[in-house]
């Protein structure tokens, strides 16, 4: 009997419960996967808060994993059973034994790259790919500020940034987490929850700032973050795990400042069918490079509620997955 983790209602992970299930039978245009790694983010916690609703409920988590073909629907001509695929986005529903997709979504998985490696790497990839490519035109010339650079996004972000031979400037709350950032090739690092980082940045840059910022912390640090970036530079604004983002009126980017602030996300981009196929295929170039994310702790399905407790509590580091 397969199992899935269920979420009755939004609220804390008491809303998480393990159902018994069977595997469902794929219709036109499905796949059946048995999952052998499945990532858990940021964005179940949110689904899972009600910050970005889910409906109908009760509601499966999750939105990417890994794992092999087991059925596929009857006009499925380009996958066979025992292929090996991974996925993200929507639809959410990661959580589980087996699960049906959309045959577009299923993205066929090198032979040497594992499916730890490939859960913990797609949507972390995509979300790197869509701020390198469609945010800001990262090079061998920019100068990038990534918080939390020790956690499963920020490693990352890291690793592709150093790839296209930038700079890379890291934040992270503590002295084992920046020596993780740096091992992932973090060219310096912030360190400290209440560190001075504007400060911090001005020194590293001769006072210039950062060309390009990436917030996921949220709360009162966007503010922060925008001090540190140059004129006409970039800020990507990628959540808030600390906290709501206080309301900002565009005198506090503009004109002195000249800044752009993008608030970009990866579910909208990697809905589009044509962007997600062609970066899925650039992610897999650059994973078989070595570029890949980093798993840092690893939980059972029935543990999902500890893996976001834990997320949510800053006490992990690199990706985070569920081995059903």
């Amino acid at each position: 009997m397969d199992q899935m983790i269920r979420m009755r209602g939004t609220g804390g992970v008491d809303q998480l419960e393990v159902v018994s299930c069977e595997p469902q039978a794929p219709g036109p245009g499905e796949v059946r996967i048995r999952h052998q790694a499945i990532g858990v983010n940021f964005i179940d916690i949110y689904h899972r808060i009600g910050l970005y609703p889910l409906a109908p409920l009760p509601a499966v988590l999750g939105v990417e994993g890994a794992g092999v073909v087991e059925a596929v629907g009857d006009d499925v001509a380009d996958l066979a059973v025992g292929d090996r695929i991974v996925y993200a986005g929507a639809p959410v529903g990661a959580y589980a034994t087996t699960r049906l997709l959309p045959r577009v979504r299923a993205i066929l998985v090198p032979d040497h790259i594992s499916p730890r490696i490939a859960a913990a790497s797609m949507l972390k990839g995509l979300t790197a790919h869509m701020l390198f490519t469609r945010t800001y035109p990262v090079n061998a010339e920019s100068t990038v500020l990534i918080h939390a650079a020790a956690g499963g996004l920020g490693a990352m972000l890291v690793r592709w940034s150093k790839h296209l031979g930038a700079r890379v400037i890291g934040t992270a709350g503590s002295a084992r987490k920046a020596q993780t950032a740096k091992m992932h090739g973090a060219d310096h690092v912030i360190v400290g929850r209440n560190a001075d980082i504007v400060s911090g940045i001005a020194a590293l840059t001769d006072g210039r700032g950062v060309d390009f910022a990436i917030d996921g912390i949220g709360g009162d640090m966007l503010l922060k973050t925008l001090a540190c970036v140059r004129p006409f530079g970039t800020v990507a604004s990628m959540g808030q795990a600390a906290g709501p983002i206080p309301p900002i009126s565009v005198d506090q980017l503009g004109p002195r400042r000249s800044l752009s602030l993008a608030r970009p996300s990866i579910m909208a981009y990697s809905a589009d069918p044509n962007t997600y196929l062609a970066a899925s295929e650039e992610l897999i170039a650059v994973m078989q490079a070595g570029v890949v994310a980093e798993i840092g702790n690893e939980y059972t399905l029935a543990e999902a509620g500890r893996a976001q407790t834990d997320l949510e509590g800053g006490r992990t580091t690199g990706s985070v997955l569920l081995i059903p």
